[in-house]
């Protein structure tokens, strides 16, 4: 059991598949001994800055190779790696970085003023390091030409902490899910076991790396499997279609809003995209009656699953060799139980509807310093996740509905709260309430009902621009309504 870590998966890829492409991002393709060496070399450079075993290192970077250099760099070091939402407004990043107790923020330079801007509010985080300064001879770039390409070689044990990945939490404020080296391992071989994925294969990453679905579906378990990852960062749908068609790619993971628009798309049957075969969806509900127009459409199969950023995050599946269910979230992935309970924590029994809870390696440590929170959720090892749903008798779960309060807008969480006291900030805004409001593509979007003070001019104008200082883009409401009072 002590093999179960990060690092160690590095090693093993680099050395059963040395020579095959793992990394495809623009014109660059990068070998697993590639990866590996670039990884030591910045593990070597963060070291130096006076990174060790248990220290936190902030990343807020796009989908790009530095991602893998940075977040494994970190888990080698036996450090904790803390994904940052690349949007994230100065007020958002000086809680992070605080809260974290980040010593080093690793970003891109157009982040470098977001960071400036309070680095003087920032007790721990006194350094910065950019990846892409224009300074050739800049440490980063330094450490990657000229090395040390060693391995640290630091001793990690599995229930070690790998990953602090913020979520707005099953409590509604946001909180640090401290997941270790265990938890992630656990969920390496999804692709493999689940989508039967091998070392051949060739997957899409878009959906963001900081992203817990994205870390661990486009990147962990690619240096499980051995296979290669095309990298987007910015996206378009013919640069979508253009990369299938080019690269050859076998199977994406991402969120129901890529689907629908890939069926929505005009030049979509100017593509030889043939090569797909499988797509798996998460991070929001799929709508069911869109699933066999789309197979139909693309011969490409659709698998469901679902998981939470608490169980590092995946809990349920379609497997591939299994009859598919309308509206199901499969079921329980290997390693993992699941049960629907009633308020007391019983199990109902088959067909009813209760509070789904899960238990197993995926399940994380807890929230950082927040016992009272990790107890709210976390009772005899289950974890309690909030969604509402049934189990049938063949063990397929279907979700019906959440018992927290929560949007999920094209695969983010929004906790209403957090919105509704940024909007409360607001001088002429006397009470607020945020609701998710239905759309086909994003599955809900952001809706604000607002009271206004008596004597105060405001309009959805001026709310949005005051919300964007505080709230990273998808948090803000995309309509405003301004109403005589609140029905709640």
């Amino acid at each position: 059991m002590g093999k179960i870590n990060l690092a160690l998966l590095l090693e093993e890829a680099a050395r059963n598949y040395t020579d095959r492409t793992v990394l495809i991002f623009e014109n660059q393709r990068i070998n697993y001994d590639q990866l590996n060496r670039a990884v030591n070399a910045v593990a070597h450079l963060l070291s130096k800055t006076g990174v060790g075993k248990g220290d936190k290192v902030a990343l807020m970077l796009p989908n790009i190779p530095e991602f893998f250099y940075c977040y494994f760099a970190v888990v080698k070091l036996g450090a904790v790696a803390v994904p940052l939402n690349t949007s994230s407004t100065p007020y958002e990043l000086s809680y992070l970085l605080e809260n974290s107790d980040a010593k080093v923020l690793m970003t891109i330079e157009s982040a470098r003023k977001r960071y400036e801007e309070i680095q003087n509010k920032l007790s721990m985080c006194r350094n910065l390091v950019t990846i892409d300064s224009p300074d050739e001879n800049s440490p980063f770039r330094m450490a990657l030409k000229a090395g040390d390409f060693s391995n640290p070689g630091e001793i990690i044990s599995p229930d070690d902490p790998a990953v602090i990945i913020y979520t707005s939490g099953l409590t509604g404020k946001s909180l640090g899910a401290v997941l270790t080296h265990r938890n992630l391992y656990s969920q390496s071989h999804l692709i493999h076991s689940c989508v039967k994925r091998t070392h051949l294969d060739i997957g899409l990453s878009l959906i963001p790396l900081f992203h817990s679905f994205g870390s661990t579906v486009n990147m962990i378990n690619v240096v499980r499997t051995g296979c290669s990852v095309v990298m987007m960062d910015r996206f378009t749908m013919e640069g979508l279609f253009n990369a299938i068609q080019k690269e050859k790619i076998t199977y994406i993971c991402a969120v129901p809003r890529l689907y629908l628009g890939m069926m929505f798309h005009e030049g979509a049957a100017n593509f030889d995209i043939s090569s797909l075969n499988v797509c798996v969806t998460g991070g929001a509900p799929m709508p069911a009656e869109f699933i066999p127009a789309f197979e139909k459409q693309f011969g490409a199969k659709i698998v469901e699953g679902y998981g939470l950023t608490e169980a590092s995050p995946a809990c349920s599946f379609n497997m591939l060799d299994r009859p598919q269910k309308p509206g199901s979230i499969g079921m329980a992935v290997p390693g993992t139980k699941i049960k629907i309970v009633d308020e007391n924590g019983r199990e109902l029994t088959r067909g009813e509807i209760g509070e789904l809870i899960v238990k197993g390696d995926n399940v994380m440590q807890g929230y950082y310093k927040d016992k009272a929170a990790t107890a709210s959720v976390i009772k005899d090892g289950w974890l309690y996740t909030g969604d509402l749903g049934r189990m049938d008798n063949d063990d397929y779960v279907f979700i019906t509905g959440l018992k927290k309060r929560m949007i999920i807008t094209s695969g983010f969480n929004v906790y209403p709260k957090e919105v509704e006291d940024v909007l409360n900030l607001h001088q002429a805004v006397q009470s607020s309430r945020v609701i998710g409001k239905k759309d086909l593509m994003r599955g809900e979007i952001v809706k604000a009902e607002i009271v206004k003070k008596q004597n105060f001019i405001v309009d959805e104008k001026e709310i949005l621009k005051h919300c964007r200082i505080y709230l990273s883009p998808y948090k803000v409401p995309r309509e405003v309504e301004f109403v005589r009072k609140l029905d709640i």
